[in-house]
C-alpha cells in the first residue's frame, strides 16, 4: 500500500479543516523518521506510519456525536472509521487490526506495547507539544515520563531544549 492514497483519503476526509491535515502530515513525519531510525522492520514501520496518518481519524464524529473530541472519545470512534477508510483503500486486514488497536490507544499513556505504539505517541507529542505552545516545564515532564525511543529522547531534546551556544 502506497501512502500517498491513504494521504488523499485523509485529506479528502478532513476537507476544509487545514489544522488537522496540517497535524496528521506532521505526526506521519516525526513518525516515520523516528520509525526509520530506530530500524523498524518494513511491516512495524507500516503500520507506524499508516496509524500516524489515521490516529486522530475520530475527532470529527467524536464532535459530532458528543459535542467534543476528548481522547476517550476519539480512541472509541476512530477505530470504526479507520477499518472503513482502509478497507476502503485495499489495506490488508491484519494491518487495519493493529492501526485500529494503536488509534484505540494512543491517548493511553500507560502500559504501551510495541515500537509502533510508543514512536506514535512520542511523534503525537512532539506536534502538540509545539501546536499547543506547551511551556517548557510541561514538556520536559511529558519527557522524562513518556519518551523512551533514542531518536525520540534526540528530537524532543533538539527542537524544546537546544542551547546554541555558539551565538
Amino acid at each position: 500500500m502506497k501512502n500517498g492514497s491513504i494521504i488523499d483519503a485523509m485529506i479528502s476526509y478532513n476537507a476544509g479543516d487545514p489544522r488537522r491535515v496540517n497535524h496528521l502530515l506532521k505526526v506521519y513525519s516525526f513518525a516515520k523518521g523516528i520509525g526509520e531510525q530506530e530500524g523498524l522492520d518494513q511491516r512495524t514501520q507500516e503500520i507506524l506510519e499508516i496509524a500516524a496518518l489515521t490516529h486522530d481519524i475520530g475527532i470529527r464524529i467524536s464532535e459530532q456525536k458528543y459535542g467534543n473530541c476528548s481522547g476517550e472519545h476519539q480512541q472509541i470512534e476512530g477505530p470504526p472509521e479507520a477499518e472503513r477508510l482502509l478497507s476502503g483503500l485495499g489495506v490488508e486486514q491484519s494491518i487495519i487490526e493493529r492501526v485500529c488497536w494503536l488509534i484505540a490507544h494512543h491517548h493511553t499513556y500507560t502500559d504501551i506495547q510495541g515500537l509502533d505504539y510508543q514512536i506514535l505517541v512520542e511523534a503525537d507529542f512532539l506536534v502538540n507539544a509545539y501546536e499547543d505552545e506547551m511551556n517548557i516545564e510541561s514538556i520536559d515532564s511529558v519527557k522524562r515520563k513518556l519518551f523512551r525511543t533514542k531518536t525520540g529522547l534526540k528530537f524532543v531534546d533538539l527542537l524544546y531544549f537546544y542551547k546554541n551556544d555558539a551565538l
